[in-house]
């Protein structure tokens, strides 16, 4: 990347920078000491650590809200990437965040298993940050710079960038499923949230399904052509009459004569730093810590292990209906197999939240008072999150792995239990609705909804001989350890900056041609 995008320009009034990552959060966040002194500290996440080299090989800056609302903060240097904050009020929070993001979008976006809010007011705060933050992302990057715009919350700053900054290379990554034209048809803002995402030269999806829904929702709303990964966006939809210039404009004549922008909407499925999630398995206080886990827990035959946000897309009840139903029926008992649940508070002021944190626990008090004893409880809750040591720890004291989600772009969890696994043990039970079950075709995959199907694959799981597991686990290793969070970003970033193979000397624009410099 570093010889198609441009170097910050040192002592300049404005600098500018030739990579611009733009994501609703900024990988940092704001603490406060015991002594009143305030800080910022590297966020943990995947995203972070695949993207770090190739911010500071490309003097990179990365754009988002800083965690704390109503306040401006001046722009800063963390670990080598330049911060830039974006200011959001409180009312923004609850309108464009809690509201349109994570009231609308989110259930829309997750198959309406909760049934989305739909308010002119959030859509009209959703359209005002995503407008500053394009903005924001305009005034930083270099000429013919690359600017990559993160997830659902950003999806209308791709049209509204190009529209400032046609010459830029524009890439657009969804972390959440992108859902069937029936069910995204609802929203009453459709067609601009497509003619947003257009905005970009390559849209990345989690899954081939993901990107098919998306190019069916364009055919269907703007009766753009569409060729496999490969779609037709008109020029002059783009706001500006005159052809985009810079580096991989991606603009070109069809046989019919008409001047398009080929736009890339494809899957590149995420990942995880596996490596570094591997390398933490072996250290030797964690493998200590795994065995005390264990005896903490009575030592049972068999440690089952959940670890979610608390969200109702994640399949929580699921879990604990196929459990308690194993115990009723004695098909296990809580001396051999006790359950750990990991929920991880999430969006505690939005109202379906709450109301699903009491559900949850309601639901494990039952379980607990009707089938622990003194000595063993039937499931461990703990509704808080942990430090990533303690993660690994549980992964690695777990003889089995319940991801059983409704809908989920990926889950993440599942591959950092496959990482962790370094003696090829364990077994992994996976939602054949979560995007990794493309990948990790070893794991035991599941329908959730089939209750009676999820209680025999548990005692599957349960009674699985070592040869078996040790034999799906090195597969699923293979696969998590060669496609790790590097790879993903090195492959949207090559897709983005080197475009494809779609582009030839004989159907590349003239003018594009020209200002492309490669001749091809």
């Amino acid at each position: 990347m570093s010889n198609t995008t441009a170097k910050a320009t040192e002592g300049a009034e404005n600098e500018v920078y030739g990579l611009v990552i733009v994501s609703n959060r900024l990988p940092v966040d704001h603490q406060t000491d015991d002594d009143g002194t305030t800080s910022w500290r590297t966020s943990p996440g995947g995203l972070v650590t695949a993207l770090e080299p190739v911010m500071r090989e490309n003097d990179g800056a990365w754009v988002g809200w800083p965690g704390v609302a109503d306040q401006d903060i001046e722009p800063f240097d963390n670990d080598g990437i330049r911060i830039i904050p974006v200011r959001l009020s409180a009312q923004e929070l609850e309108e464009y965040y809690e509201g349109f993001s994570n009231d609308t979008l989110w259930p829309l976006y997750h198959d309406v298993i909760a049934p989305p809010t739909y308010h002119r007011e959030w859509w009209e705060s959703y359209v005002d940050v995503n407008r500053r933050f394009a903005a924001a992302a305009a005034e930083i990057a270099s000429p013919g710079g690359v600017v990559w715009v993160q997830d659902y919350q950003l999806q209308l700053v791709p049209r509204l960038l190009r529209e400032l900054r046609p010459d830029l290379v524009i890439g657009f990554f969804n972390h959440i499923p992108f859902p069937a034209y029936g069910i995204y048809s609802q929203l009453p803002w459709r067609t601009q949230i497509i003619q947003g995402l257009l905005g970009a030269d390559v849209i990345g999806f989690q899954r081939p399904a993901d990107a098919g829904n998306f190019s069916r929702a364009v055919r269907r709303l703007l009766g753009y052509n569409t060729h496999g990964t490969f779609i037709d966006v008109p020029v002059s939809s783009d706001g500006p009459d005159t052809l985009p210039s810079g580096v991989a404009a991606r603009v070109m004549t069809t046989r019919r004569g008409d001047v398009v922008r080929s736009v890339v909407a494809k899957h590149f499925p995420i990942s995880i730093d596996s490596q570094s999630y591997e390398e933490m398995a072996r250290r030797p206080d964690i493998q200590a810590r795994a065995r005390q886990i264990r005896e903490d827990l009575g030592n049972p035959k068999t440690i089952m292990l959940g670890v979610d946000r608390l969200d109702y897309t994640k399949g929580i009840g699921h879990r604990l209906k196929a459990f308690g139903e194993l115990l009723a029926e004695d098909r296990i008992s809580v001396e051999d197999v006790t359950l750990v649940q990991v929920a991880s508070p999430s969006r505690e002021r939005v109202e379906t939240y709450r109301l699903l944190r009491d559900e949850i626990e309601l639901t494990v008090g039952r379980i607990n008072g009707d089938f622990s004893t003194i000595s063993h409880q039937a499931i461990n809750y703990l509704h808080h999150g942990y430090p990533r040591e303690e993660m690994v720890a549980l992964y690695l004291a777990a003889d089995v792995m319940l991801v059983t989600a409704l809908r989920d772009g990926m889950n993440l969890v599942a591959k950092e239990y496959v990482a962790v696994r370094y003696d090829n043990d364990g077994v992994l039970i996976l939602s054949e609705f979560a995007g990794a079950s493309d990948e990790l075709k070893q794991a035991l995959l599941i329908n959730p909804h089939d209750i009676d199907g999820l209680k025999d694959t548990i005692m599957r799981a349960v009674e699985m001989p070592r040869a078996e597991r040790v034999r799906r686990m090195r597969a699923l290793r293979k696969r998590v350890l060669e496609n790790d969070v590097a790879k993903w970003s090195e492959s949207f970033l090559d897709t983005l900056v080197n475009g494809s193979a779609r582009f030839t000397s004989s159907n590349v624009h003239p003018a594009t041609r020209t200002a492309r410099g490669d001749g091809s």
